[in-house]
């Protein structure tokens, strides 16, 4: 019996992990593991090195996953109708009958469940519990943005953007409320992420341009053409280089080294061959500017200062 099931139920979770595009989740890990790394490189208020116990970075993982994982499955719940009627999006799983409404709805609750249950992991820091639901149900809210607003591409690039706040609140715990400032490199670091997810997914929802508009759905594409939100996406994408030049000068104690520049030069051109890939009359590499550039951008700005915090 075992033998026949077991199978069976690995492969619903294989499909499982692929409708939410489990893989995806190098977008926005870096980050957070980057505001990792400058939250430790600030003191405590007793002047001790600031530190991360073992429990503590596997509840940072599993809030990460456990975010993401109910978000996009809730996506795919509440977009299953109009991914059925998209021609680009009617392969899916749940429009393809290859899982159940009920089965997603079980993951979905499962993983609500499970990061709750990681912030929790945080305690006595009461912030990461506190924030739990709201923090999801923000994260959730972007599934209905399309709905009402074309800025839904925005409240995408805020979603994953709280994931470097959140690292840093369950990190320092309540010293930012002695000294608000020490927030500031969060903050930045979440406004380059912001811009350059709300860029990324505008390029992306290019594909979608006449279908959004056929069937009532706001989108920058829908409502500034392919060509115009084109050119928004490279504004926010200059605007997150930008961010990222100026995040070394929001704290002095970050003190980081010549690699992060180098690196961030290699982001500018990134970007730049992202834009490249993709024109009004010509979105067949979409998908290639959309997951390998942007996957390759993330890993690079982890990789270098990682390797500035310790030559500092």
């Amino acid at each position: 019996m075992t033998a026949t099931t077991t199978p069976a139920t690995r492969g619903r979770l294989r499909m499982m992990l692929e409708m939410i595009r489990f893989s995806h989740t190098i977008f926005a890990l870096p980050f957070a593991a980057l505001a990792l790394l400058m939250a430790l490189r600030i003191p405590e208020a007793d002047g001790s090195a600031a530190s991360v116990g073992w429990i503590e970075a596997l509840a940072l993982l599993l809030c990460m996953v456990f975010a993401r994982s109910t978000a996009m499955a809730f996506n795919r719940l509440v977009d299953s109708r109009i991914d059925a009627a998209n021609p680009r999006t009617a392969g899916r799983h749940l429009p393809a009958g290859l899982l159940s409404r009920r089965e997603v709805t079980v993951f979905a609750i499962a993983c609500a469940v499970g990061f709750v249950l990681a912030c929790a992991l945080f305690l006595p820091n009461w912030i990461p519990l506190a924030g739990a639901l709201p923090v999801l149900a923000f994260l959730c809210g972007y599934s209905l943005a399309k709905r009402f607003t074309s800025a839904a591409h925005l409240w995408l690039g805020i979603a994953l953007s709280l994931a470097p706040i959140c690292v840093w609140l369950a990190v320092r715990g309540e010293s930012f409320l002695e000294d608000p400032a020490e927030l500031w490199p969060a903050v930045i670091l979440a406004a380059a992420v912001a811009l350059w997810v709300t860029g990324f997914d505008i390029i992306y929802a290019c594909q979608d341009e006449s279908f959004d508009r056929r069937a009532g759905l706001r989108s920058i594409p829908a409502r500034l053409g392919t060509a115009g939100a084109l050119r928004l996406a490279a504004v926010c994408h200059g605007a997150m280089v930008v961010g990222l030049l100026l995040l070394p000068w929001i704290e002095d104690g970050l003190g980081w080294a010549t690699v992060y520049y180098v690196a961030l030069a290699l982001i500018a051109a990134l970007l730049l061959y992202e834009h490249s890939l993709v024109r009004p009359d010509d979105l067949e590499r979409v998908n290639t500017a959309f997951f390998h550039v942007n996957a390759t951008i993330s890993i690079v700005i982890l990789v270098a200062a990682g390797i500035d915090s310790y030559l500092v």
